[in-house]
Parts: structure tokens; sequence; C-alpha cells
């Protein structure tokens, strides 16, 4: 079945240049174009309190204690800020998660590469599977839109990953050494100091469960039991560094940290409650790879084919027992399904390396044609859909008749005619690998840049916005209050902070007067009389909560003393 000559080992510096080169594509080409989200802007508008002279120990949310997400991710941003000065960038302001991402890739390609080892069909090639999964976990949908989205999920599973691939290393070891168990601890902590126990619950638990079980193989569990004191030096370690923020805050805030706490962990059950199938088509997040993460997934055909280039039953196992832990929390969304994609890439790229094995050696079989011809005609399909649905929808900038158009059509033209002949008649596996990741950089590079303007294509002339409206020169140099709860997207518009004002319980900040105050009415009626005939209110602009009218319209009123 394998090939019996050994080729020379594959150029290890070409092969980390191809990896950092799609990660240049799926996570930094465009960062700045997708205009910022929710998770984003409480992200964005906590880190701009701590440079702003906040606490970074006890982070804050518009002036509001913001302990609802550890902090890790927020002082990424927040040291970007020091260092190159307060921004609205966003391009800059993603760019720790685009690091983040790209260290996820590395850190997987670690941990395929110990996993795959002793794969007795890679050693034709070494460390290829390894390889091929990096590069499948790059170009997958889910983790692409992860990377480009300042949020917490890609910090959070990124170190998991890195301490997973150190702890393995550290198993494997035929020495007593703790470097590797001691790293892989400060990657725990840093783990647990982006997202709290998400990243354990998701992907240590299910991982550790698979490896030290039947699984895997009676070599490795021995090498766990071998280096037991290397494992709970690990845990030590990553235990102290990520509950060193908790306890902290317990320490200094305890009754609002055990209020969040206990918000949170109803959330679970409460908020955004999916049934329990909810992550059933986990394998479509793996984009142009879907027909051979598909075929991977289909134990009678795949657990022989792709025995020799992986540990299948164990990377199996991790896979499974992750979407069984993330199914059984009532509370599900497409993101947090981040920690499936490791294992889907390892089997993923398994099922590309037998294909490319056995299509060399004309020992294919006819199921495997079959497959491959598939994978073809999806890709070949996408080639057609792409530009036909760039004139269905209209999508701005992107006309008939426009070079951008013209530009689309050129590279989906030569791709389809490139994967129909890979597919159809040469029975090309590696022409197929290249044209999909080439597929998915080609639309990330052309199309990113209009999908916010095809976002906005509903917005109406005229519609000023905060961004705009925070520019009024009589609001300048004087401090702002809202006198309704303000989202937080619009405290990110704002440029700083907006605390709210309740006048009905708080004082009236008379030693601050004059005030700018924002409301989503006329502020008249919300201000007490007994301040009121203290008071000149004076309306001085206004804005939309987004690009439509009907999304909602805001006064900016200046209170003066009589």
């Amino acid at each position: 079945m394998y090939e019996s000559t050994i080729p020379a080992k594959g150029n290890t510096l070409g092969r980390l240049v191809s990896v950092l080169l799609v990660c240049v594509f799926s996570f930094f080409v465009h960062l700045g174009a997708p205009e910022v989200s929710l998770m984003e802007a409480r992200n964005f508008v906590a880190a701009r309190e701590m440079a702003a002279g906040g606490s970074w120990l006890i982070p804050t949310l518009n002036r509001e204690l913001r302990l609802a997400k550890p902090p890790l991710p927020t002082w990424a941003v927040a040291a970007e800020e020091v260092l190159f000065g307060a921004t609205d960038n966003l391009a800059l302001l993603r760019l720790p998660a685009a690091l983040m991402a790209t260290l996820l890739v590395l850190f997987f390609w670690g941990l395929a590469s110990e996993l795959t080892r002793d794969a007795p069909a890679d050693a034709i090639d070494p460390g290829r599977t390894a390889w091929l999964s990096a590069l499948v976990l790059a170009s997958s949908l889910l983790v692409i839109v992860s990377g480009r989205e300042g949020q917490w999920d890609i910090f959070a599973y990124s170190f998991l990953v890195g301490s997973l691939w150190l702890l393995v290393r550290g198993w494997r070891s035929d020495s007593q050494t703790y470097g590797s168990f001691v790293g892989a601890g400060l990657l725990l902590g840093f783990s647990i100091l982006s997202k709290g126990p998400v990243a354990l619950y998701g992907a240590l638990v299910p991982f550790m469960g698979c490896y030290i079980s039947t699984l895997n193989t009676d070599a490795r569990r021995k090498g766990v039991r071998g280096h037991w004191r290397g494992t709970l030096l690990a845990a030590i370690v990553g235990l102290a560094v990520g509950g060193s923020w908790p306890l902290y805050i317990l320490y200094h805030v305890r009754p609002a940290a055990l209020a969040v706490a206990q918000t949170e962990v109803a959330a679970w059950g409460e908020r955004h409650v999916q049934p329990l199938w909810y992550y059933w088509s986990f394998f479509v997040f793996t984009g142009v790879w879907v027909v051979a993460t598909v075929a991977s997934l289909v134990v009678p055909y795949a657990r022989r084919r792709l025995g020799g280039f992986l540990p299948y039953l164990l990377v199996l196992g991790w896979l499974l027992a992750s979407l069984v832990l993330l199914s059984l929390v009532p509370e599900k969304k497409v993101r947090y399904m981040l920690p499936l994609l490791p294992p889907l890439a390892l089997l993923t790229a398994g099922a590309l390396r037998y294909w490319e094995t056995a299509f060399r050696s004309q020992q294919a079989s006819l199921t495997d044609r079959l497959l491959l011809r598939f994978w073809a005609a999806v890709l070949a399909l996408v080639c057609v859909v792409v530009p036909a649905a760039m004139v269905v929808i209209h999508l701005p900038g992107f006309g008939p008749t426009s070079l951008q158009f013209g530009a689309v059509i050129l590279i989906v033209a030569a791709l389809g005619i490139a994967v129909v002949r890979a597919g159809w008649y040469v029975l090309a596996p590696r022409v197929l690998m290249g044209a999909s990741i080439t597929l998915m950089a080609a639309l990330l590079t052309i199309l990113e840049p209009a999908y916010p303007v095809w976002e906005g294509r509903n917005a109406e002339l005229g519609v000023r916005q905060l961004s705009a409206a925070r520019q009024q020169p009589a609001i300048q140099h004087i401090p702002w209050y809202s006198l309704d709860h303000m989202q937080v997207k619009q405290v990110w518009a704002a440029g700083h902070a907006v605390p709210t004002w309740n006048p009905a319980t708080d004082s009236l900040p008379l030693q601050q007067l004059p005030i700018a105050v924002f409301s989503d009415s006329l502020p008249d009626a919300k201000i007490p009389a007994r301040w009121r005939r203290h008071l000149q209110i004076q309306v001085v602009d206004g804005y939309y909560l987004g690009r439509e009218r009907k999304k909602g319209h805001w006064f900016i009123s200046i209170l003066r003393p009589l």
C-alpha cells in the first residue's frame, strides 16, 4: 500500500514558510475591514480604559467592573495602545488575535508531529501529515473567523493546544527533565487567564481522557505514568498562574466577583440555549476541506486507510469526546466549536495523506476515486457559484463590468479548470490541496473588503452616527454621561467612557457642570424637576444607532447651571 522507497526529508524551512504564508492570508490580510463586533467592542473598550489609566487587574467596561472574562486578551490589546498610542485602528487592535491564531497553528503543528511520530506510513515522508494538518487548520473556516476577531476564544484554545503539545512532548521524553512540563503549565495558566476553565473543559479533558485510555498505545500510556511528577508539576504551575487573577479579584472585590460568577454559571443553562444536536454540522467548518473531513469521519472507510498515518482512534476519540462535552452544555454558539477543529484538521490531513499515497502508487479503490472526483466537483461548483452570487446580490464594487469582477472570473476560472483536470482526469490530490488553499486565500483577499460594504447596503443617506457626532465642538473638554444604558458598541464609537448617570437615584454632578448627557429621548423628562429649575438644558446634537433611522435615535445635550 505504501511506497517502498524513502525520499529525502522534506524541507522544514520551506514547510514553515508555507504555513506562515497561509496564516498571513487567513488572519492578517484586510484585518481591519469588518466592523467591530459586540464581543470585540467589550474587549476593546476595556483595553482602552486600561491604557488610559484604569486598573489592569480590576478591569472596567464604561467605568463599571468588567469581571465576566479574564483579562489576558484585554491586556494584549491594552499593551498595544500603550506602545502605539490610543487608536481606533481595528487592524492594529485585532493584531493580537491574529498572532494568537498563527500561534495556534504552530502549536498544533508541534502537537500533530508528536502524535504522528511513530506512524509507520509517515516514515516515508517524515512530518508530512503534521505539516498538512497545520495547513488544513490554518485554512479552516472557523479558525479563520476566530483568528480575525479580537475576542477571547482564540487566546484560550491557542494556549491550551500549546500546553497539550508540551505535555505530550514531555510524556514521550526518555529523560526526566521538567522544562516541557513547566512550559505546559505556564501555557495552561495563560489559557485559564484568557477564558477561565472553558478550554480545559472543551479540549484538555477530552484529550487527556483519550490519551490515557485504551485508545492509545500501552507505550504512550506508560510514558504518562513514568512522568507523573512532571504532569503534577504542570498542573500546579497551571493552576497557580491561572488562579492568580481570580484570587486577586476575590480578595479585592469579593461580592461583585461572586455575583458575576453566579451569573456566568447560570448563563450556561439560560442564555443562547440550543438543542443537544446543535453542533451536528461541525464538520462543515473546515470549509474547503469538508469532503476530506467527512471521509475521515466514516470509520469503516477511514480506520484502516488513515491508521498508517496517525493514531486514528485516539484522534477520533478526542474529537467525539469534545463534541459530546460541548453538546451537553445548554448554551451553544458556533464559535464554541473551535476546540473541534484541531482533531478535525489532523483527521483531514490523514485522509489527504492516504489519497496522496494511494493515487501515486495506483492502488486507489473505486471509492477513493469517487471521493476525489466529488471533492473536485465541490470546488468547481464554488468557482461557479461565487461570481454568480456576486452578480445576484449586487456586491458593491463587483459589478459585471468592473475590474474586480474580472479578476475574480480569471482566478476562479483558472482554479476551476485545474480542479476539474486534477479530479477527473489526472487524479492528483496534491493539485486539489493547492487549489483549495489558493481558493480560500483568493476569496479572502478579494472579497473581504467588500463584505462590510455589503452589510451596510441598506444604509440611508444623511444618517449621522456617534463616530461623527462625538466631534461636536460643544461637547469637547467637558465630562460625558449617559442617562440610559448605552450599548457597548456605542461606547466604543464614543471614543471614551460614557458612564451611566441615573438622575432618579444618583446625585447631580454639580461640581462638574457643564456636562454632556446622552439619552434615547429628550432629557427634560428624565431629570427630576427639583434639578431642572437650576439647570439650562440645551440639545446640541444627535445620532442614530445604525445606518438606518429605524435603528433608533439618541440626543446629545449639555447641562449648564442657570
